[in-house]
């Protein structure tokens, strides 16, 4: 399915849009019935646990997911979103359609039935949201494995480095020291994700990058 856009505008804030995929997660006929359970949306992207109930009383059967004590099954979707010249848009997806989008948190995962097929793109997609939900929040001075080597701009590659930061005006910014060269990187929070830590250096400032720029000056 493509991307679907409001073009009345009604939709113009996170409390319209949270509206607007209860909605679109709401459904019943003589025979079936599908609710939202939760949402959670993290940058752009909505994801969302839905309940399937069979209001008919004939035993509920599904080819992707196992059914649960109570008659149900609950799975996940996806919904991208974007604005269009002051219109919402949005795509959605199943969990079992393979999206590429994989940051639901485990509040939402935690929620969906059991996969039948543990080679299917829905436990997959499952999996690279727990992947993406255990990297940890590392702290100043931290050593860390990251899973692989990261490729660099200038065509060389690290996998130990150090946590630390440099400030742009006001803002912090984390950055990584490579423990190689001594020189710094910013590195994507996809590009830790398997990442290990060896040891942790609790420290007041950023000891680290001291130790960098006193290097550079001597």
């Amino acid at each position: 399915m493509g991307w679907l856009f409001y073009t009345d505008r009604r939709v113009q804030s996170y409390a319209d849009e949270k509206a607007e995929i209860r909605r679109l997660c709401t459904f019943e006929n003589e025979t079936r019935r599908t609710t939202l359970v939760k949402t959670s949306k993290v940058g752009s992207t909505w994801y969302a646990a839905a309940k399937v109930e069979i209001l008919d009383g004939t035993p509920l059967e599904d080819r992707t997911y196992m059914i649960d004590d109570d008659g149900s099954f609950t799975f996940g979707a996806v919904f991208l979103t974007r604005y269009d010249d002051g219109c919402w848009g949005y795509k959605d997806m199943e969990e079992s359609a393979g999206p590429c989008e994989s940051r639901a948190p485990l509040s939402i995962l935690n929620l969906l039935s059991e996969l039948k097929d543990p080679d299917s793109y829905a436990h997959a997609w499952r999996q690279r949201c727990r992947d993406w939900a255990a990297i940890p929040d590392y702290a100043e001075g931290d050593k860390i494995k990251l899973a692989s080597p990261v490729t660099l701009s200038d065509g060389s590659t690290c996998q130990m480095v150090t946590a630390t930061h440099y400030r742009r005006g006001s803002q912090k910014r984390r950055c990584y020291r490579i423990a190689e060269t001594g020189g710094l990187v910013r590195l994507s929070k996809a590009s830790l994700v398997g990442s290990t830590l060896i040891s942790r250096e609790i420290a007041e400032g950023s000891a680290v990058l001291a130790e960098f720029f006193a290097a550079r000056s001597s």
